[in-house]
């Protein structure tokens, strides 16, 4: 099969053995595979993430002198079951799976471990159990967004936000582009999305977002106008001594009314906001500038060391959340939400490519005014991203 190898910051197409499927293993037919953000990182900053996942318990991820075969957003065609495999899906059929792979006992992530190639090739191998078919007749470019939709689905969830809160999206590149599409099919009445690129801006719409803003020009924390949030510590302090004062006047016990007014959900309004960029500095400046009790949800994968002012966010009393990948059902919910039109991720697509592109796609991923999502098609001749030329979002067939 021919399949794009990373090594050593590089990339090439060669031609390697078809794998071949073991126990409780499928092999696929690659119909698309999505080029994440994790791929353009870990070309060149793999054994940073390697050192923290070995403290973590993992020492399975790629090294940069390791031939690895990326891709871990990818959808196909059953092609040839392992033993021991129940069958339940019928050869042919399009399916989408979690990229986890077991080798020797031992579980891999597929697309980022040496172990385990992942979908820049023609052929790739997952676990019969972790294998969902396609519904709907859902096509193959939105097919495989379901994982990294199931990204944003589960920081959504993570978040615990109410229809009624004001969410704030910082970072409008596929995976802030994932979380408003979530968002959206959550029914959250007002999304703010916040990124510098004005192209990133319009498909943040396009997903879903209600009020877009261009950091350099205004503050996402002002743009949907007065919702009762504190915006200062003197202004908490106000709250708790006025409302005291009020309490003073009714002739009940001031503690009683407090706690039916707790029972009641009469607290402070915070909105929740999802950190979706990922570069050192961000989670600091959002911090500062947040409101108090803000929920601030990670999702951007920062690879760099970073500092933040721990004394700041407890004087805000700002609430942290990290969050990583999804759960199987969480992936199966998105996969089904993707083809029964509950969530609309046709914008995110803009282009797509053959494997001899990838290269070329690595680059125009690198201009966020014209791409947000490009596709790997295996049986695609192309060279460069379809889209790129006419600098328009494509939409997938």
């Amino acid at each position: 099969m021919k399949a794009v190898i990373c090594e050593n910051g590089e990339l090439e197409v060669a031609d390697l053995p078809s794998p071949e499927p073991g126990p409780g293993q499928v092999l696929l037919n690659v119909l698309r595979c999505g080029i994440c953000g994790s791929d353009l990182h870990a070309r060149h900053h793999a054994d940073q993430q390697a050192d923290i996942l070995s403290e973590a318990g993992y020492t399975g991820f790629m090294r940069s002198n390791q031939r690895v075969v990326l891709g871990h957003e990818f959808c196909g065609e059953v092609a040839e079951y392992g033993t021991g495999c129940r069958k339940k899906i019928t050869t042919g059929t399009t399916v989408a799976a979690l990229p986890l792979i077991r080798r020797g006992g031992e579980l891999h992530a597929t697309g980022l471990s040496a172990s385990a190639f992942g979908g820049y090739a023609e052929n790739v191998l997952v676990e019969e159990s972790l294998m969902f078919a396609v519904p709907n007749g859902l096509s193959p470019d939105l097919s495989a967004l379901t994982e990294p939709m199931a990204i944003g689905r589960h920081a959504v969830r993570r978040a615990e936000i109410n229809t009624r809160d004001v969410a704030i999206v910082i970072g409008c590149g596929p995976v802030g582009l994932a979380v408003i599409c979530m968002l959206k099919a959550q029914g959250v009445r007002t999304i703010v999305a916040s990124d510098i690129a004005a192209g990133r801006r319009e498909l943040a719409l396009s997903c879903g977002a209600d009020i877009v803003v261009d950091p350099t020009e205004g503050s996402p924390y002002e743009a949907f106008g007065d919702r009762g949030h504190l915006k200062t510590v003197p202004q908490g302090a106000e709250l708790v001594v006025g409302t005291m004062e009020k309490l003073a006047r009714v002739p009940l016990p001031w503690h009683q009314v407090w706690r039916v007014g707790e029972a009641l959900g009469l607290n402070p309004k915070r909105p929740v906001i999802f950190e979706c960029v990922g570069v050192p500095g961000i989670l600091d400046e959002i911090i500062a500038s947040a409101p108090l009790l803000s929920r601030i949800v990670v999702v951007g994968v920062c690879m760099e060391p970073d500092r933040i002012r721990p004394s700041m966010a407890i004087n805000k009393e700002i609430e942290l959340r990290f969050v990583v990948g999804y759960t199987p059902l969480e992936f199966r919910d998105t996969l089904h939400m993707l083809a029964d039109g509950k969530v609309n991720g046709t914008a995110m697509v803009t282009g797509t490519v053959g494997l001899s592109g990838v290269e070329s796609a690595f680059t125009a991923l690198g201009s966020p005014e014209r791409h947000a999502k490009i596709l790997i098609d295996p049986r695609d001749l192309g060279e460069v991203p379809r889209g790129l030329e006419a600098g328009q979002p494509r939409s997938p067939a």
